[in-house]
C-alpha cells in the first residue's frame, strides 16, 4: 500500500484574498500531473472543499505557483490560477492582483531574489499575461516587514504597505488597452435589449455596463446579486459576449466552461451613498469618485479584485467609456489617485492615461496591498 504524498505549500493572505503558494520545484513537471496534485491539494472539486485546503469560495481557493524567472529583466516567474470547487478545473487565463500582493513577499522569504534593505524591488514576470509587475516590499532583517499601519477595506486590522505597479500590464491578453479600438460598445442581451459596453484590458480584460442599463441601482449587496438568478443571467450574458469579441471563448457556453475567470464583468453607477455590507459602515459620495460592482466566478465580488482595480481605474481615465461617464456625472475623477466604491468600503489607485495619435496609452496603474504568511509546511494527499 502507498503512502501519502507530501507536498510543501505556503498559504499566504494576499490584499482580500488568500491563497495556496507553491514553488515551482515542488510540483511534477508533467502539466496534467501538476493539475491533478493541486486538484488534490484544494480539496476540489467540492463545494466544501473539505478534503483539502481551499476555502470553499472563489476569494480563497486561489493558487499561486513561483519560481525563478524565464524572462530577462524579471526576478521571478508567477503563474496564477483560480481553482474551481465546482468542476476538475483551473483557470490560468488571467491575473489575480491581490494574490499578486504576496508574490513579493514570498519571494523575499524564500531566497528567490537578491534582498536589500529597506526596500526590496521585485520585478514579476506574470506567465499568465505574460507581463511584469513591479513590487516594493519592506524587509528587516532579510524577511519582508509584515507589521505596519496600512489598513484595506476586506481584512481586519492593518499590515505593512505593499507597492504594486501595474502600468505595464496594458493590454493583458489582447495586446490592446481597448480591444475592441472604441471606448462604447453596443451589445444586444436577452431580456434587456441593447446596451452600451466598454472593453477595457489592462491587468486582466474586463467589461464594463452602467448598473441602471440593467435595472440595477448599483449598491445592492452580493447576497441581493447572488440570489437574483434573473440577474445573474444577464450579467454571464454581458461576460460571455465579451469573452468571444476578444477572442477568449468561442461562444458563451465555452466562455463559462472554459474561461469561467476572465474576461471580468463589472456594473457601475456615479458616486452615491451606501453601506458596507460587512459592518453597516456608511461609505458617503464624497469619498468615492464612483460605484463598481464585479462579478467573479459566477457571483459578486465581496470587494474588488486587485487587476479589476487596474483595469477599471484605466477604463475611469479614458475619456467616453461607460466608467468614465457615470464618474463624470458627479464631476470627480479630476485627481491622479481614484476612490472605487466597492461592496465592503473602498480601494485606491494611483492611475493616469493618456491618447496619443488617436490611441489610449496606460500612463500610471499602482495600487498599495497588504499581506502575510499564514503557514508554511506539508500537505499530504492521496
Amino acid at each position: 500500500m502507498m503512502g501519502q504524498k507530501k507536498t510543501r505549500v505556503v498559504i499566504m493572505r494576499a490584499g482580500t484574498s488568500k491563497g495556496i503558494f507553491i514553488n515551482t520545484v515542488d510540483l511534477p513537471k508533467d502539466l496534467a500531473e501538476r493539475n491533478q496534485l493541486i486538484l488534490k491539494i484544494f480539496g476540489s472539486p467540492d463545494i466544501r472543499q473539505i478534503d483539502g485546503l481551499g476555502g470553499a469560495d472563489p476569494l480563497t481557493s486561489k493558487l499561486a505557483i513561483i519560481g525563478p524567472s524565464t524572462l530577462e529583466g524579471a526576478d521571478v516567474d508567477y503563474t496564477f490560477g483560480q481553482v474551481s470547487y465546482v468542476a476538475p478545473t483551473i483557470d490560468f487565463s488571467g491575473n489575480c492582483g491581490n494574490i499578486s500582493a504576496g508574490v513579493g513577499p514570498y519571494a523575499v522569504d524564500e531566497g528567490l531574489v537578491e534582498v536589500k534593505e529597506p526596500y526590496t524591488t521585485v520585478r514579476v514576470h506574470n506567465t499568465n499575461t505574460g507581463k511584469i509587475l513591479v513590487e516594493t516590499v519592506k524587509v528587516e532583517n532579510g524577511k519582508a516587514v509584515v507589521e505596519g499601519d496600512y489598513a484595506i477595506d476586506g481584512v481586519p486590522g492593518t499590515g505593512e504597505k505593499i507597492e504594486i505597479d501595474f502600468s505595464k500590464t496594458a493590454g493583458s491578453k489582447t495586446g490592446k488597452l481597448l480591444p475592441t479600438g472604441n471606448v462604447v460598445d453596443t451589445m444586444e442581451v436577452s431580456g434587456v435589449g441593447e446596451i452600451m459596453c466598454s472593453i477595457v484590458d489592462a491587468a486582466n480584460p474586463m467589461v464594463f455596463v452602467k448598473a441602471k442599463d440593467i435595472g440595477l441601482t448599483g449598491i445592492e449587496t452580493p447576497a441581493q446579486i447572488d440570489k437574483d438568478q434573473t440577474i445573474l443571467n444577464i450579467l454571464e450574458e454581458i461576460r460571455g459576449k465579451a469573452a468571444v469579441i476578444i477572442g477568449a471563448a468561442k461562444d458563451t457556453k465555452d466562455a463559462l466552461e472554459n474561461s469561467p475567470a476572465f474576461p471580468m464583468v463589472a456594473f457601475v453607477s456615479p458616486a452615491q451613498d451606501y453601506n458596507d455590507f460587512t459592518t453597516g459602515k456608511l461609505i458617503t459620495e464624497n469619498e468615492i469618485d464612483f460605484v463598481s460592482r464585479l462579478m467573479f466566478m459566477q457571483v459578486v465580488h465581496k470587494t474588488y479584485a486587485g487587476t479589476g482595480t487596474i483595469c477599471t481605474g484605466a477604463a475611469a481615465k479614458i475619456k467616453g467609456t461607460v466608467v468614465n461617464q457615470v464618474m463624470e456625472e458627479k464631476g470627480k475623477g479630476q485627481e491622479l489617485t481614484l476612490n472605487i466604491g466597492h461592496p465592503a468600503g473602498t480601494i485606491e489607485i494611483d492611475v493616469a492615461a493618456k491618447e496619443v495619435n488617436g490611441e489610449w496609452e496606460l500612463e500610471k496603474a499602482a495600487i498599495n496591498r497588504t499581506a502575510r504568511r499564514i503557514m508554511e509546511g506539508f500537505c499530504y494527499t492521496v
